[in-house]
């Protein structure tokens, strides 16, 4: 038997208190919801309507509680193996040092568990907004980390000590210890917001992001890149996915370093955005990624042959100015529209051998104009295409009820292309329409297993969900992806009455219809 030395304990228990948060307690969805809505409710009647601003106030005050929550869980973890441990976030017996006040607190005074046994809600809000908020935006200040950047400029704007107790008792109400909670808020307040188009924010569903993380594998070795990273789903569950798949690479001092920020990447052009992504990082163990505003497909962005592992929902169905549109990009695909400048980018940024899987509008797939098949034909002869997967429309509901398609391919600059696995994506698990309701139907399990089995798809019939198409058909079809140009077209025999029997049936209903006449005819005398 071998016992771990009190350094690797101490690592353990840092990975068991990040990955607490995914493993612990459950709510019902609609319970979760319902609470949501009196929480939004709340902020409305307390004058603040604006959706995102609402989203941003209850992700301060989300971070404030899982903070708590994971020392408690620290806490615990470090009475159970009898140890001490000595850089948590509210070091007992200590002061903080506020800046805006010039005044020591202490650091048990700045925890949810201590300000939420409060009975006074001018004290429980003068302590929030001048001593909590103001230790959240300056916490980790001395790493520079993203967090910290886009915490500068954060402004507390709840105005109501009884709106925040509200709100906070809301929120205490919540279990938080299920999922990616921000994201899942993030997600849910769009559909409330019930416009797609607002702000341009699309949150890729938990689940599709799951799915296209386990095609990639990510690993201890990759450097990771959304350059349209919104609330940073695709990095948190690229970070769970180590974490899950290789816990003991994590103990190694080199990985674990370059876990906590340096492997991961993501730009954005919301600052709202970056602070919610940054404090989600943080909250899932990365604590200094290279989070950075940026307009991605600009000619500000130089990356070059530098990332591993591209994984990204880009913007699409848009055009950008093309004036400040990175010449590399418009020599790989001369258009303005997003989903392609977006796949240019990702061809650019990889290095050989990088890989990615990215979502595009179903546009992509099929359209003749002269962008859209140069760009197909790159990813054909110039790089290694893998897969199509088509999604149903509804995958977006219920605000946006747009057709996409995951496309996955590996940077060769020198082609490779042999076969491409198409799957025909009917259900992901849940209905497709505005409540999009779980259901049996699930099409993600069979793609993830058939992905790792593709030598046995060689023998799938064009006309089953999934199938490899060589590269010579697909030349054949000038480059289309769309699935339908490539299924097995079944004719079923249909045998015709003859036109002698046809011909007797009329002559006989003729017959028929002469003979009432005539009685009709007598009944009229």
């Amino acid at each position: 038997m071998v016992i771990p030395t009190k350094n690797a304990i101490f690592e353990i228990y840092k990975q068991s208190t990040i990955i607490y948060y995914t493993t612990v307690g459950s709510m019902n969805a609609v319970e979760t919801r319902n609470r949501i809505d009196q929480i939004w409710d709340v902020f409305w009647n307390g004058g603040i309507t604006n959706s995102l601003t609402i989203l941003e106030q209850m992700t301060y005050l989300f971070f404030m509680k899982m903070l708590d929550d994971a020392q408690i869980q620290a806490e615990r973890n470090a009475r159970a193996f009898r140890i001490t441990i000595d850089n948590l976030t509210f070091r007992e017996g200590e002061k903080w040092h506020n800046p805006d006040t010039n005044t020591d607190v202490p650091y048990h005074d700045l925890r949810w568990s201590t300000f939420m046994t409060y009975t006074s809600p001018e004290k429980l809000y003068n302590r929030v907004r001048n001593d909590v908020f103001v230790f959240i935006k300056n916490l980790g200040t001395g790493d520079e980390s993203a967090y910290s950047r886009y915490m500068q400029n954060a402004v507390f704007l709840i105005q109501n000590p009884r709106t925040l107790v509200r709100i906070l008792e809301g929120i205490n109400e919540l279990d938080m210890k299920e999922r990616d909670t921000m994201g899942d808020v993030y997600e849910y307040i769009l559909g409330k917001m019930a416009a797609s188009g607002n702000n341009g924010q699309f949150r890729t569903p938990r689940h599709i992001i799951k799915m296209m993380v386990h095609l990639m594998k990510p690993t201890v070795d990759d450097e990771i890149c959304d350059p349209a990273m919104g609330s940073a789903g695709f990095i948190v569950e690229s970070a769970q996915y180590i974490k899950e798949t290789q816990p003991n690479e994590l103990l190694k001092t080199e990985n674990l370093n370059r876990f906590r920020g340096p492997m991961f990447h993501g730009f954005d052009t919301d600052t709202t955005m970056l602070r919610i992504g940054a404090m989600n990082l943080m909250l899932h163990g990365v604590e200094a990624p290279d989070v950075k505003w940026q307009d991605s497909v600009s000619d500000e962005n130089t990356d070059t042959d530098r990332y591993s592992l591209c994984l990204a929902n880009p913007p699409f169905s848009g055009s950008v100015d093309g004036q400040s549109i990175a010449k590399s990009l418009t020599a790989i695909a001369n258009t303005k529209k997003t989903e392609l400048l977006f796949l240019a980018l990702f061809i650019r940024m990889l290095r050989t051998g990088g890989r990615c899987a990215c979502i595009v509008p179903n546009g992509v797939l099929f359209d003749e104009k002269k962008a859209y098949r140069e760009l197909r034909k790159e990813l054909v002869e110039n790089q290694l295409l893998h897969a199509v997967i088509s999604m149903p429309s509804g995958v977006f509901k219920p605000y946006a009820g747009v057709s996409t398609a995951v496309l996955v391919f590996t940077k060769t600059n020198s082609g490779g292309t042999e076969k491409v696995w198409f799957y025909d994506m009917k259900s992901d698990g849940y209905t497709l329409d505005d409540k999009r309701t779980e259901i049996e139907e699930n099409d993600i399990p069979d793609i993830l297993s058939r992905w790792n089995n593709l030598s046995q798809e060689e023998s799938r019939s064009r006309r089953d969900k999934s199938f490899l198409v060589p590269v010579e058909e697909i030349r054949s079809k000038k480059y289309t992806f769309a699935i339908n140009k490539y299924w097995e077209i079944e004719r079923e025999s249909v045998e015709y009455e003859s036109s002698k029997s046809i011909l007797g049936r009329i002559m006989k209903d003729e017959e028929d219809i002469v003979a009432s006449l005539k009685i009709f005819d007598k009944l009229c005398l």
